[in-house]
């Protein structure tokens, strides 16, 4: 089940693109990894969103998603100085929102999960939210080499809501959509409540 309406989005979203989707993926570190802790590494994580597309291939064949739906929206700059300096967000550990990104074992659990699912390590890893703060350190998540390396390589992109919404935008035509995503953005244009 898909837990939030952000999630739900990004689901629509990917289908609208041909992506056949998979939710709430569980992942944890493995047993026998030197680091794993019970107390802390026994309860499963989750990847909210997992797509595969029939006709891609390469990293963008496999999309791997963690949402963030905070409200107030995401600050890449203020999220990496907040987890480099072992800072809290929300009252837990900066870290722990991110940990296939932030641990060897979680990572190393995030991507034996995406493989048992789709076949594949290779694949895109999105970090979808509500809204970008602070645009200009979008570069410095998307480029991080820690997580990039915790990730075997694979690209990293940072997806708001508004990418999403202008992607679809500017490909409907009148023709009725297939997702819900696109309907409601048919309605919207049809509304004229953006134009």
């Amino acid at each position: 089940m898909k837990e939030d309406i952000l999630e739900q989005l990004v689901d629509e979203y990917l289908m609208h693109k041909g992506y056949f989707t998979m939710h709430n993926v569980k992942f944890k570190p493995r047993k026998d990894h030197p680091d794993y802790v019970t107390r802390k590494d026994a309860v499963a994580s989750d990847i909210d969103v997992l797509a595969i597309h029939p006709r891609l291939s390469g990293p963008e064949k496999v999309i791997a998603v963690s949402c963030k739906s905070w409200q107030e929206g995401f600050n890449p700059g203020y999220s990496l100085g907040c987890i480099a300096g072992e800072k809290q967000i929300g009252g837990r550990s900066a870290w722990l929102s991110f940990r296939e990104l932030c641990s060897d074992k979680w990572a190393d659990g995030f991507v034996g999960a995406v493989e048992r699912a789709t076949g594949t390590s290779e694949f895109t890893y999105w970090t979808a939210v509500t809204r970008v703060l602070n645009p200009s350190s979008r570069g410095a998540w998307e480029n991080n080499l820690d997580f990039k390396r915790r990730l075997r390589g694979n690209p990293i992109r940072l997806v708001s809501f508004a990418d999403m919404l202008d992607d679809v935008w500017g490909q409907l035509s009148k023709t009725v959509a297939a997702t819900e995503l696109g309907r409601m953005v048919q309605l919207m244009k049809a509304s004229r409540w953006f134009g």
